[in-house]
């Protein structure tokens, strides 16, 4: 089924590639990283969009299934903002009307800490219709691309998923929460805040729980650092690890030391050639 069929079946305007058609909004998830770990219905979007918005967790490489659009980067470099939020928001609205399809490409899936609900209901109070199709999110495929799972049987049996900084900049209470579980611990945006986060879990007694840090998951530029609650600060500044990363923290990534008993390496250094 084409994504033209589909979008009319679930009662939306067919989309248009020559900015004619009525405007439309489209968030799209670009997973974590790897060029290759986004959905077909994803890039048969893009390549009928007229306007690409997208942020800097984004492979560029992505960019060339939208030939016909016209590419604008939104996104956040070394904590400067290219827009702010409220200009995202506007060039929404005012590209959707002058040119029709609308596309936000955002790394992961928008859903996750991406704002995209926040985007598509801006649109829609302008009468824009919108549509989400979702990605691969980083905080557990950016684990398991280095064979570490969130859950596992007799190691986990749930996982939390936990911005490490709010809006206001501080650590979120629920980190406080999920130091006392028993469960996988995944951190997104938690760098500036790993001290905080350590002293929590060494309060409950947790100095020897591992803790893995992955910088640029699934990318080639890929780094980790392993370690405990007990060393993981030092092998940060060992390893010059820096965001964006993302903070594993738990008995499941013990699995990672155990498959590389049997696995070569990651699947980025597998050729996967017929």
């Amino acid at each position: 089924m084409n994504l033209e069929n589909n979008i009319s079946k679930k009662g939306y305007t067919k989309i248009s590639s020559n900015g004619k058609g009525k405007p439309f909004f489209t968030v799209i998830g670009a997973g974590p990283g790897d060029s290759e770990l986004i959905t077909l219905k994803a890039i048969k979007a893009l390549s009928k969009a007229d306007v690409v918005l997208y942020d800097a967790l984004v492979n560029p490489e992505l960019l060339e299934y939208a030939t016909k659009a016209e590419h604008i980067f939104v996104g956040k470099r070394k904590g400067c903002y290219a827009y702010q939020q409220e200009q995202i928001n506007e060039l929404i609205v005012t590209r959707a009307r002058t040119h029709g399809h609308v596309v936000r490409l955002k790394g992961g899936d928008p859903f996750v800490f991406g704002r995209g609900a926040e985007e598509m209901e801006h649109a829609a109070n302008y009468g824009i219709q919108t549509a989400m199709i979702p990605g691969i999110s980083s905080c557990i495929s950016v684990p398991a691309a280095q064979n570490i799972p969130v859950t596992k049987r007799n190691s986990a049996e749930s996982f939390w998923v936990i911005t490490g900084t709010t809006k206001e900049h501080k650590l979120s209470q629920d980190v406080h929460l999920a130091a006392k579980s028993s469960a996988t611990v995944v951190i997104l945006m938690g760098m500036s805040k790993l001290p905080e986060i350590v002293a929590l879990f060494k309060k409950e007694g947790k100095s020897e729980t591992p803790v893995a840090i992955i910088q640029n998951g699934t990318r080639k530029d890929e780094k980790i650092g392993i370690g405990t609650i007990d060393t993981i600060v030092d092998v940060v500044q060992e390893e010059k690890l820096a965001n964006p990363a993302i903070i594993i923290i738990g008995e499941v990534v013990n699995h990672r030391a155990f498959t590389q008993k049997v696995v070569l390496g990651n699947i980025n250094e597998l050729s996967l050639e017929v």
